[in-house]
């Protein structure tokens, strides 16, 4: 059960109150034990919480409840803040022969900086897995997807990512981690991907796309921090805003990152299709005759930058958004 408009966060004990009610309403109301239901707010932050105002939405909502392909949709917009559109996703993929769907919706446009999660997001899907199992799916997802994005380098009070599996696919329960466990698994983190990168596209005054690849560190842990890092410096993303390819702040960021890996060895590459880079350093030495093709790089909407630390065989990739005036605008203005 999601409200929109109020975060319910620094609200005391009425704010409390109005969550437990809001659970308590919803399982009422479905005939559902109060243990089945997920509670999640978004919006301002320290506003009362309206909590007759939201069990009255509850109420007209359950008879509202539709099997229409429409009413995913029309749940992934109310949950809206300042996001521009809606953030949904589909899949299906087939186990022992057997169908398996897989939806999911999420909101996220500023606040932007995921320790799981500055945003929501709700997965549902048919299959039968135990609940172990889908817990440690949903958090090796979420690590590669929700939690490698940003937009502004700041984390919400209110952040959750939520699945939900109902089992009536009628599939053979996956109880270990077998062939069936890691095509879920698989579907779950391109599902979870596509999510976050809407996230990302929609973020707050956005105007590219940007996706951060390291490779070459010696662990997975160590290319992502590189990653967070960069993609998190409000210098690159101001630089990418302007078009300026001024790839020092790049590498300064990478400087940074909390990772030992040797200067003289790292290579970087700037562009717009994974197979078409255009190498912009060699063992840390700029490549010369680069400038126009760089130029063109980075007037697009979508760009690539991918840092090769040449230590080892791990690597990572994120997604972020770069640093405009309207950011600036929408967030000098969000409570008025």
């Amino acid at each position: 059960m999601i409200n929109s408009g109020n975060a319910n966060a620094c609200t005391g004990k009425k704010g409390m109150e109005g969550a437990v009610a809001m659970a308590e309403t919803t399982a009422r109301e479905l005939n559902i034990p109060v243990d089945s239901v997920i509670v999640a707010s978004t919006g301002l932050i320290g506003e009362p919480f309206p909590t007759e105002k939201v069990l009255n939405g509850i109420r007209e909502s359950v008879t509202k409840l539709s099997s229409r392909e429409i009413a995913g949709s029309l749940a992934a917009n109310a949950i809206l803040t300042t996001d521009t559109f809606a953030k949904e996703g589909f899949t299906s993929f087939k186990v022992d022969g057997i169908e398996i769907n897989m939806g999911g919706i999420a909101k996220g446009s500023g606040m932007i900086h995921p320790n799981m999660g500055t945003m929501l997001g709700f997965i549902v899907s048919d299959i039968a897995i135990t609940p172990k199992l889908l817990d440690e799916a949903l958090r090796t997802a979420v690590n590669k997807s929700f939690n490698m994005i940003t937009v502004d380098g700041d984390t919400s009070t209110n952040d959750m990512v939520g699945i939900m599996c109902n089992g009536k696919a009628g599939n053979e329960e996956i109880t270990e981690k077998d062939a069936n466990y890691d095509l879920f698994l698989a579907n779950l983190e391109q599902l979870c991907t596509h999510l976050a990168k809407l996230i990302i596209s929609d973020g707050e005054g956005s105007t590219k796309l940007i996706e951060y690849r390291t490779k070459g560190a010696k662990t997975e842990e160590e290319a992502r921090k590189v990653v967070r890092t960069v993609s998190n410096s409000n210098l690159v993303k101001t630089a990418i805003f302007g078009s300026d390819p001024n790839w020092g702040r790049i590498i300064a960021a990478a400087g940074r990152a909390g990772v030992d890996f040797d200067p003289e060895q790292l290579d970087l590459y700037l562009g717009t299709k994974m197979n078409n880079l255009i190498p912009v350093l060699e063992k840390s030495q700029p490549v010369d005759g680069i400038r126009k093709k760089l130029d063109k790089v980075m007037e697009s909407s979508n760009i690539i930058i991918l840092i090769d630390l040449n230590q080892g065989d791990a690597e990572a990739v994120g997604w972020g958004s770069d640093f405009s005036y309207e950011y600036v605008r929408i967030n000098a203005e969000y409570t008025t």
